[in-house]
């Protein structure tokens, strides 16, 4: 029997073209109807790992990291509001909406895994966040989420405080730091070739022919 082509996603929960690009490649699996010939793994990354608990308004943020102007930070906004449309995700910006940890939400993506649902779970925590208003830093939203894709919620959370469990994390993305991951999404073909970004579906097509008459 043929190997699935493994894809590893390199991205975080509260990034929004990590979104856009995961929902731009799932499109492109879709069109070519090689859905089980596909094996995806999202790995962990976190834009901001100093956030703290409390989290730091979003515009501000964006401001302070990027030095955008009131004028950039809207225009790329609507660029994601129109880019989510045209594949059936919403992005609801509003005033006073803030970005989180995502430190625990990495260590519950690794919890399922084991269980199948870890697509399921990153988009269900990443639809709270962009789609709904919810911080997913904190534990309650958290527990709904695992609840909602059908996992142990309790068993889930308990990962929470291993040390175990949050080291594994820190060192999956120090592993894909090592190999110069620096943005992300970044998109990994069975550990030997990357595309950085949201690519358009043409693109992604493309690029999984190739790797598909490869493997």
């Amino acid at each position: 029997m043929k190997e699935k082509l493994r894809i590893d996603i390199v991205s975080d929960v509260v990034c929004p073209w990590c979104t856009v690009g995961y929902k731009r490649l799932e499109k492109a699996i879709q069109e070519l109807g090689v859905e089980d010939q596909i094996e995806i793994e999202w790995q962990p990354f976190e834009l901001n790992p100093n956030m703290p608990i409390e989290g730091q308004d979003l515009n501000e943020h964006l401001t302070e990291k990027y030095g955008s102007t009131s004028d950039q930070l809207e225009a790329s906004k609507n660029m994601l509001v129109e880019a989510g449309e045209d594949l059936g995700f919403k992005f609801d910006y509003f005033d006073g909406m803030k970005i989180v940890n995502t430190f625990e939400a990495h260590v519950l993506l690794e919890y399922a895994k084991k269980y199948g649902k870890q697509t399921a779970l990153k988009m269900r925590l990443t639809t709270a966040y962009f789609s709904e208003g919810k911080n997913v830093s904190k534990r309650e939203v958290l527990k709904e989420a695992l609840l909602e894709v059908g996992l142990d919620a309790d068993e889930a959370l308990k990962q929470l405080d291993v040390d175990e469990k949050r080291t594994q994390v820190a060192d999956a993305q120090n592993y894909w730091k090592s190999l110069g991951v620096n943005s992300v999404p970044t998109i990994v073909f069975d550990r030997k070739s990357a595309v950085t970004g949201a690519q358009p579906i043409a693109v992604f097509k493309q690029v999984l022919s190739e790797q598909l008459q490869q493997s």
